[in-house]
């Protein structure tokens, strides 16, 4: 097995809750996603896409460039599912023309899959696929047939779900044989990163002295 030892590659999930911005700084001063990130002794996290201020949920955090850019290229043809809640009535119509494909400002849009998850009336809750990281994609997709979001989280990224022991404000680090099927998945080389200390071990569920999730 060959393995390139440049340099580590590093992945994280975090779960970003609603109110932050996925900017590395904010002029305004307001909480970004790479707040509540481990430090790291060389390089710097880098973001797989971004979610709007108003959207929570699963971001992917890498140290390798080259995987962040693989990722996020179209040609990965990556699927993102979101949870989302709606208000408004929706039909079988709707979700076939929602799935077949609707024209929006910078061109065609749709989702692959629409399923119903809960809720009743008016406000129900969907799971819903797209296959690019278009600018609010999502709640365009709705808005164009008179549907408002009212809440909108992303559970999964390609082959990764958000865990449900991450709490909003907190992440978990991929072990290595996680990250080496990701490589391979993407057609890279795997990187053997260090050895993990305890207290690597520990940082890898985001249990950092001093660091608490923050409020969803």
């Amino acid at each position: 097995m060959v393995f390139d030892r440049k340099s580590e590659r590093r992945v994280l999930i975090y779960n970003k809750p609603l109110g932050e911005v996925s900017t590395r700084h904010d002029p305004e001063g307001r909480s970004t996603v790479f707040d509540h990130l481990p430090p790291l002794k060389q390089g710097r996290w880098i973001a797989v896409g971004r979610l709007d201020i108003n959207t929570s949920g699963l971001l992917l955090f890498t140290t390798d460039g080259d995987l962040a850019n693989n990722l996020m290229h179209p040609s990965a043809n990556i699927d993102r599912e979101y949870a989302v809640r709606v208000l408004g009535d929706v039909d079988e119509d709707m979700i076939k023309r929602l799935k077949k494909g609707v024209l929006l400002e910078d061109g065609m849009a749709k989702f692959t899959d629409v399923q119903y998850f809960d809720g009743a009336g008016a406000n129900k809750w969907y799971h819903v696929v797209v296959m690019e990281g278009r600018n609010r994609e999502v709640r365009r997709l709705w808005e164009s047939q008179g549907i408002k979001v009212s809440r909108l989280k992303r559970v999964r990224y390609g082959p990764f779900f958000l865990p449900s022991e991450v709490k909003a404000g907190t992440w978990k680090e991929l072990e290595q044989k996680e990250i080496n099927q990701l490589s391979n998945m993407m057609g890279m080389k795997q990187k053997r990163n260090k050895a993990l200390t305890p207290k690597r071990k520990k940082q890898l569920s985001g249990e950092l002295s001093g660091r608490r999730p923050v409020a969803r």
